[in-house]
């Protein structure tokens, strides 16, 4: 078994308008670097699009057909001040969904080791009811009740290490004992959630990081808080919200992590899904906006998740 790469070129029809960094050209640079020889174990897959009844495992079908309604034949809808629908978004947004949900159906059932979904639009900022911060609907979060409901895995934890707090995993997973999150982000910063004081029901570990700190306070977030947590919780599937703006080139934000950061990390997390969950891992692409950097990051936790299910 090897990783598994989703993708779709419907992502690639997303766009938030000129100027965004949320811009098709993140998967462009992505698709670059993993066209690379070394990459070329890895099985690559396109998603159907989720079926809404997926989608609705954290959404109200209302929330959804309205989301449906507004997309646009043509031009761009704002859905608020940072999220835009273009024609091409609603596929795209079904397509990142399908992804996840594939991913956890070829991980769980050993037809891959592990897998990363290199998809758009990003998803941990989506509240229950509620779009923002680029994204729509909650993909990490869907994939989760996805595994519970669909295989049994009652105990699945997200680990998140995009810049930015993914409030929208925190919502939908806050009073479930059963579901576990854990962020390292910087704060203060954009969506102003992620105190040490969110904890849900003992299931929140937030890990918040201040601006211009580097890899040693990152590495130590992850060995005091959300390492032991995440091995005392006993995950049946890990789940990684793998934004990289986190990198000390990205242009929205303060941190200063370099790439061997994120493949440390990345490590970290796969060692106790192995120890605790057979190896089931699943990695989702959020943010991460200086395209050289992302395209770096990405490469090297991609290389971190084929030596982890070598």
């Amino acid at each position: 078994m090897t990783t598994l790469l989703i993708s779709h070129p419907a992502s690639l029809n997303h766009s938030n308008g000129p100027g965004h960094p949320e811009r098709p050209d993140r998967l462009r640079a992505i698709e670059s670097v993993l066209e690379q020889e070394k990459f070329q174990p890895l099985i690559r897959v396109e998603p159907e699009a989720a079926p809404l009844e997926a989608i609705a495992l954290c959404h109200p079908m209302n929330y959804i057909q309205a989301i449906k309604q507004a997309s646009p034949k043509e031009g761009l809808v704002q859905l608020d001040a940072d999220t835009s629908m273009s024609p091409g978004s609603f596929e795209a947004a079904l397509r990142a969904v399908g992804g996840a949900i594939r991913a956890v159906d070829e991980v769980v059932t050993k037809k891959a080791a592990n897998a990363f979904v290199c998809h758009r639009p990003p998803g941990h900022h989506a509240e229950t009811v509620r779009p923002m911060g680029f994204c729509i609907f909650s993909n990490v979060a869907i994939a989760a009740l996805y595994a519970r409901k669909t295989y049994g895995l009652e105990r699945v934890a997200v680990v998140d290490f995009d810049v930015h707090h993914g409030n929208g995993t925190q919502d939908i997973f806050w009073s479930d004992k059963n579901l576990y999150f854990a962020s390292t982000h910087q704060m203060p910063l954009y969506p102003g959630t992620g105190a040490l004081s969110e904890t849900g029901v003992g299931n929140v570990w937030n890990a918040p990081l201040r601006p211009g700190d580097g890899g040693d306070p990152f590495k130590e977030a992850f060995r005091s808080r959300i390492l032991p947590s995440l091995r005392s919780f006993g995950p049946d599937l890990v789940l990684i919200s793998a934004g990289f703006d986190a990198h000390q080139d990205d242009p929205l934000a303060n941190l200063r992590l370099l790439e061997p950061d994120f493949a440390w990390a990345t490590s970290q997390i796969a060692e106790i899904a192995d120890k605790h969950a057979q190896g089931r891992l699943v990695s989702m692409l959020e943010g991460g906006y200086n395209l050289a950097a992302l395209a770096k990051s990405v490469g090297v936790h991609v290389r971190a998740l084929m030596n982890a299910g070598a």
